[in-house]
């Protein structure tokens, strides 16, 4: 084979989804590593000082080898964020079962969702990748169509329920991530008075249901139940 005919492979290889490729290369000495191995360490990395701190150098460094050694597991670090989002989001599993009211079960997986965030925070950072759909993120979906199966509705309406669910869980991850990093405290709202007038008003009694899940069912309540029926 010509050096341009291996060069095209190459290029072609690089362009299919990570989990279509072979675990290696079919070149070079036997493996001492296995892509599982490396995607484990660049989780660990990940969780410990950031996504900023994985790098292709850093995760063969915690694994003892050279940077170059992962090139032939992985074609570049895109592939290993898309294996590191896939192998988190399979920490979801064993999905709940789908037998009760579907808007209690999707409120559970928006639930366990944000303690997904919680646990690996740089998640938030590439979870809308779109080339990170992965067989474990494709399980969520189809596990998550299965419980809106009562719902009578179109399948596109269901994937933008999914979606904004998705959406709203992030927006609490983030929130939970920069606690404490705003606040009021020694601003002059003189300048503001609807301000003034709303930190006037006594405190409302604590909602019987927390602002997460009441945000979850009012989001999904309203994009498939507004223009649909349920079935009984």
């Amino acid at each position: 084979m010509s050096d341009a005919s291996t060069a095209a492979g190459d290029s072609a290889s690089r362009r299919q989804p990570i989990w279509t490729r072979p675990e290696r290369g079919s070149r070079g000495p036997a493996p001492t590593h296995s892509r599982d191995a490396i995607v484990s360490a660049a989780i660990t990395l990940a969780d410990t000082e950031g996504l900023a701190a994985v790098s292709m150098r850093a995760v063969a460094g915690v694994l003892g080898t050279g940077a170059g050694s992962l090139y032939r597991y992985l074609s570049s670090r895109d592939d290993l964020l898309d294996l590191m989002t896939d192998r988190v989001v399979g920490e979801l599993r064993p999905y709940p079962r789908a037998d009760g009211d579907w808007l209690d079960t999707m409120v559970l997986l928006g639930r366990r969702q944000l303690a997904l965030f919680g646990a690996h925070p740089w998640l938030l950072e590439v979870i809308h990748r779109s080339s990170g759909i992965g067989p474990e993120s494709l399980a969520w979906f189809d596990n998550c169509i299965r419980v809106l199966e009562p719902v009578r509705c179109p399948a596109a309406a269901k994937f933008e329920a999914i979606a904004m669910m998705t959406g709203v869980v992030s927006l609490f991850a983030r929130r939970e991530a920069a606690a404490g990093e705003f606040s009021f405290a020694g601003v002059d709202l003189a300048a503001y008075p609807h301000l003034v007038a709303a930190f006037a008003q006594p405190s409302a009694p604590a909602p019987r249901t927390d602002l997460v899940e009441r945000a979850l069912r009012g989001v999904l309540v309203g994009l498939l139940v507004g223009e649909s029926s349920v079935a009984g």
